[in-house]
């Protein structure tokens, strides 16, 4: 059985743990374990900026992700981004993405405040883009630019 929790402040070395993973995996970057704990606990201190969900199975911990809040004039509404969504290996193909995902996506459909959730990937990560159709997302309609200082 799977299950979804919103993550607390005892996860914070969960959650820089899983990143470090993720970061490594997906862009062969190799993060500084210092700046990423201060950047999972600046989310707990200031609540406005996202906030994180664990999925646990099998009574262990199987995944998380980070959802952060972006505001729409055009909907006079926020969206939910997905972001830092790591899953451990040896749970993949087993429906933890999928639960994460349902669960998000009812939160915003039982709410005015949010109007849809959106979510970025890296462009060879095949494997993330096929869950992410899977579940009803459309890959389709923008495309991402960014400047990193």
């Amino acid at each position: 059985m799977i299950s979804i929790r919103k993550a607390t402040i005892l996860d914070i070395s969960l959650i820089a743990e899983f990143q470090q993973k993720m970061a490594l995996e997906t862009e062969g970057i190799i993060l500084d374990r210092n700046i990423l704990n201060r950047g999972v606990t600046s989310v707990f201190d200031h609540p406005g900026k996202g906030f994180y969900l664990i999925a646990e199975s099998e009574s262990e911990s199987a995944g998380c992700m980070m959802l952060t809040p972006e505001w729409s004039d055009w909907r006079n509404g926020k969206f939910l981004w997905i972001q830092s969504l790591y899953v451990e290996p040896r749970f993949r193909q087993k429906g933890i993405f999928k639960a994460m995902y349902r669960h998000v996506q009812m939160i915003v459909a039982g709410s005015d405040e949010w109007m849809g959730l959106r979510l970025y990937v890296v462009r060879n990560n095949l494997k993330a883009m096929e869950a992410y159709s899977k579940v009803g997302m459309d890959g389709d309609h923008y495309r991402m630019f960014e400047w990193v200082k």
